[in-house]
């Protein structure tokens, strides 16, 4: 991967945080897991509180998560004089965020289709338990990558796709 320009500490902080928004997308998924550990919900605590501010309804169906998704995308990620390492990142957070959105749009159409089978429950339960931790240890991954300073492109599939709509 091209290295564009040198990383300071504010760059970094900056690239960290549109990851809150794939972080803040998954923990329903991990209601499953809570009811099984409950410490993990209590170090998931701020995550809930910043679900809820997200979630707030500006305008009927339009809320303050996907206002923010708009404006890294727009302002940030298709940027040309926003760092490269920033962009990258960002990138990267918002395709982990759609993932997120296709998981439970999935689950939501499996519910309709096999929702009455005895299984379901199950299926359900592996879905979101696999969606939660995936996503929270990209997002953690790229986190601790970003306070490095270093690119986070060891994410199969997702780096590469992130690297290739920054150029």
């Amino acid at each position: 991967m091209v290295r564009r320009s040198s990383v300071d500490y504010l760059d970094r902080l900056y690239a960290s945080l549109p990851y809150i928004l794939p972080i803040t997308a998954v923990v329903l998924f991990g209601a499953f897991l809570f009811e099984q550990f409950p410490p993990l919900a209590t170090i998931f605590t701020p995550v809930f509180y910043l679900y809820r501010i997200l979630s707030i309804s500006i305008i009927d169906f339009i809320s303050i998560r996907f206002v923010a998704w708009f404006c890294v995308f727009i302002f940030v990620v298709r940027s040309y004089k926003v760092n490269h390492f920033i962009r990258f990142n960002a990138m990267q957070a918002l395709l982990l965020d759609i993932i997120v959105a296709l998981v439970g749009a999935l689950t939501e159409l499996l519910s309709l289709i096999l929702g009455k089978l005895a299984f379901f429950p199950f299926m359900l339960q592996i879905i979101a338990s696999v969606t939660f931790l995936g996503i929270t240890a990209a997002s953690v991954y790229g986190i601790f990558e970003c306070i490095r300073g270093k690119y986070a492109d060891k994410i199969p599939v997702i780096s590469d796709v992130s690297y290739s709509q920054i150029r």
